[in-house]
């Protein structure tokens, strides 16, 4: 069964009844995780959101003004995920995002031009396409691409889209002989009903289930980004169509204005003078490396220099690293002291050092590594690691300090 989506791409609203509903869960992503969600499966007459299969995304609409969380596709049935129950039988009236699907019918379409020609031009196969949120991949079967052939293939595809030609669809039975010379790569082991073919007139007819345009000028523009290695010796494409081209225009000239102030000076000098700040960082950065080391020695000196020094050493300092903590501890020495270091934010994520003789740290250093919210771990008097919150370091220091005093007066 060819749904309506499938039969008119283009269509925004459309009005049907309600087959069955039933209650059902749908594991949705929020905020970057998986949760579960109750709601109901909702089996329609006919539908405009395209369930999600052939390497694109469902739609996303409204049934009766409820969203539409998912389409997927259940043998010949479409079935739709939604907050609220709706009645057996009952007329509604579907919206789609249209945004949404031209942009999907964009990339989708744009998919389909580049296979085709770029087997013809090369002998580069597709093996599989994914249409990514802001650009898609097509995966060539290819270990590399030739200098030119991009730029090539991308000629001749908006050449084609510049000379408007039309995109058809066609169904065929299972039987029919034209089906042997479509391009597919299989159909699902649930398929039901004729077999549905694009034909982009003159270029390509190829299986598939999704919604396209009805003609390549509908696709504005192409632009290939470029390659990438892929998996298996195989190799990336990826591109953008369409109203993405416009997007991705803004959006790198809103870039380009924003580097230009920044560095003050025009685009065309805009990676040399990333160029020169990233030197100045680099020779910064090991300056203030060799300060850090020489304030690390002369912190350990001043301690061991105190005449009424005890026998507990806590430090925290925002700017150091593990090297920072490990020359304090080794000019101090470990043998007698307790030695408790800290660097990173006052209240946030960092390092910890606990050293000291070998009983003590190996009692200390997990109670130590909990107030700290951290993970680490200790061998041979010393005991390391991050920490996710420095914000209980106080009670921390309080914990050793009393312990070394206990230890000082013969109590431990």
């Amino acid at each position: 069964m060819a749904f309506q989506c499938q039969r008119d791409s283009y269509m925004k609203e459309f009005a049907t009844s309600v087959v069955s509903c039933s209650a059902a869960e749908l594991k949705l992503e929020s905020n970057g995780k998986k949760e579960k969600v109750k709601g109901f499966n909702v089996i329609l007459k006919d539908t405009i959101l395209f369930p999600e299969g052939g390497g694109q995304s469902d739609d996303h609409g409204t049934i009766e003004n409820i969203p539409v969380l998912r389409v997927t596709r259940q043998g010949p049935e479409a079935v739709h995920f939604v907050s609220s129950p709706l009645k057996e039988g009952q007329e509604v009236q579907l919206k789609l995002d249209w945004e949404r699907r031209f942009d999907h019918m964009q990339q989708h379409s744009g998919q389909h031009l580049i296979t085709a020609l770029a087997d013809t031009m090369f002998g580069y196969k597709t093996t599989s396409w994914e249409l990514g949120r802001q650009r898609s991949s097509i995966e060539l079967d290819t270990v590399t691409v030739k200098a030119g052939e991009m730029e090539a293939l991308e000629a001749a595809v908006n050449e084609n889209i510049r000379a408007h030609v039309p995109v058809n669809v066609q169904l065929l039975s299972l039987d029919d002989p034209a089906v042997e010379k479509v391009r597919s790569r299989g159909l699902p082991d649930d398929h039901a009903g004729p077999i549905r073919i694009i034909d982009i007139e003159g270029i390509d007819a190829n299986m598939c289930c999704g919604t396209h345009v009805s003609n390549l000028s509908h696709l504005q523009v192409i632009k290939i980004l470029g390659t990438e290695k892929g998996k298996k010796n195989k190799t990336n494409l990826i591109f953008i169509a369409g109203n993405r081209v416009l997007k991705y225009a803004e959006k790198s000239y809103n870039t380009e204005k924003s580097l230009t102030a920044l560095l003050k000076t025009g685009p065309d000098e805009h990676a040399d003078a990333v160029d020169k700040l990233q030197k100045t960082v680099k020779r910064l950065q090991k300056s203030n490396l060799t300060l850090l080391r020489d304030m690390a020695v002369l912190i350990a000196q001043n301690f061991k220099n105190q005449p009424d020094k005890d026998n507990f050493f806590s430090l925290h300092n925002k700017d150091g690293d593990n090297e920072f903590m490990n020359i304090i501890a080794n000019e101090i020495g470990c043998q007698d002291t307790v030695v408790f270091l800290t660097v990173g934010e006052e209240k946030g994520p960092g390092l910890f050092l606990l050293a000291g003789p070998e009983n003590v740290v190996t009692e200390l250093g997990p109670r130590v590594m909990e107030l700290l919210q951290g993970k680490g771990a200790g061998k041979n008097g010393r005991f390391q690691g991050k920490a996710n919150s420095l914000a209980q370091r106080a009670e921390a220091e309080a914990l050793l300090r009393e312990h070394s005093r206990r230890r000082s007066a013969g109590e431990e």
